[in-house]
């Protein structure tokens, strides 16, 4: 009964991650395909074709993305991207989504952004109980003259789903900076401790340092 309860658990650490994996990536491409229909009828690749190859969204998708990356790229993309921005920008209650959700990509997406700029070792929702956070950068507005001392901004990750999480700020001599890259600290986060980073030469240090962040 042992070995049958070991391969039993060999085969679910096999087979679990990769139906997951197959899962997500099925409904992406499912999603993405949605996009062949702004084509004509004529010119979609199932009529074309005969029959349904399922990728093709993903295609049409990068080429827009291309496209609309192009064009924002040059002079009158870039008077027409101003435009549309302005226009937004003017629309009550469209304006306040808009403009959240366009900061927040700027910072992701651009190539100076950063959005998580370290791995840190935080105590986190009580002194005493340690949790990895991400430093995003620092207090702004009027926010810094009621924090007196150093302070960093810092997004603490829930798990196993990162994109929820807390907003915290935190004083610099709180926060650990960690030997480890941020994708590293992600892996960590998401699989909830189990999948650990290779260990870093060179001893830690003690909780009470404050490291260069």
């Amino acid at each position: 009964m042992s070995s049958i309860r070991r391969w039993l658990l060999a085969g679910l650490l096999v087979l679990v991650p990769l139906a997951i994996t197959l899962a997500v990536l099925n409904w992406i491409v499912g999603t993405l395909d949605q996009t062949l229909l702004i084509l004509p009828g004529s010119w979609q690749p199932d009529k074309l074709l005969g029959f349904h190859i399922p990728g093709f969204g993903v295609l049409l998708t990068l080429v827009i993305v291309l496209l609309m990356g192009a064009l924002a790229s040059n002079f009158f993309g870039k008077r027409l991207v101003q435009w549309g921005n302005s226009l937004l920008s003017r629309i009550p209650i469209v304006r306040s989504i808009y403009s959240s959700v366009k900061q927040v990509s700027d910072t992701v997406f651009s190539e100076n952004g950063n959005a998580f700029r370290k791995a840190l070792l935080v105590q986190w929702p009580r002194e005493g109980v340690w949790t990895i956070g991400f430093l995003t950068g620092l207090p702004g507005g009027d926010v810094v003259n009621h924090l007196p001392g150093d302070y960093v901004s810092v997004y603490v990750p829930t798990t196993p789903n990162p994109t929820g999480g807390y907003f915290v700020m935190l004083k610099r001599a709180d926060c650990i900076e960690l030997q480890m890259s941020v994708d590293e600290a992600l892996t960590y986060v998401i699989s909830m401790g189990v999948v650990v980073p290779a260990k870093r030469a060179g001893k830690a240090p003690a909780p009470t340092l404050n490291p260069p962040l």
